[in-house]
């Protein structure tokens, strides 16, 4: 990537122009492209990312081969374990991952969704070892399934923009701002 051409265009994506689509990296959120890896040649991504499906089994440990990476909540909340810490992340609370940091996406509202902007736009994600055990997650409201739950929700949202061992789970400790 160092050895190609520079490139850095303008871009503007409206709300309507880019559908959300399920070929992200995890087939329980959806991804809305915002057209900046585009226009930096790759040397950036930024997508929204909303929950399509209730968390069952959440992220996995894991860590992303990336040299920059936040994650901004624009609607909703999701707990990330960080390490061995459980994280709230609410509606315009703003995230940086430093590089390599393990961690897991666990639980998240049904109307979550966040901005997330990563360098490289190609950034690679891999299994990792988790430090600790992980909280279950918080069953979504309502009746009838989880994914019908959430997939009533997704076309909802989208109308709008057109076993754990408990010696395990007490290793882990609240961050600030954790329930």
């Amino acid at each position: 990537m160092l050895d190609a051409p520079v490139v850095n265009l303008f871009s503007h994506v409206k709300s309507g122009d880019v559908p959300w689509k399920m070929d992200g990296l995890r087939s329980f959120f959806a991804y809305r492209d915002l057209g900046v890896a585009a226009a930096t040649g790759g040397r950036v991504i930024a997508h929204l990312v909303r929950a399509n499906e209730a968390p069952e089994k959440g992220t996995g440990w894991h860590t992303h081969q990336a040299e920059f990476q936040i994650v901004f909540m624009t609607k909703g909340w999701a707990k990330f374990m960080y390490e061995d810490k459980i994280t709230l992340v609410e509606a315009g609370d703003c995230v940086h991952q430093r590089p390599g940091i393990v961690h897991y996406l666990y639980d998240y509202s049904p109307d979550m969704e966040y901005l997330e902007v990563v360098g490289p736009a190609d950034f690679g994600s891999m299994e990792a070892e988790g430090p600790c055990g992980v909280p279950a997650p918080t069953p979504w409201p309502g009746s009838g399934s989880n994914k019908a739950r959430a997939t009533r929700h997704w076309k909802q949202s989208a109308t709008l923009v057109s076993a754990i061992p408990r010696r395990c789970l007490n290793a882990c400790t609240p961050s600030a701002g954790a329930p």
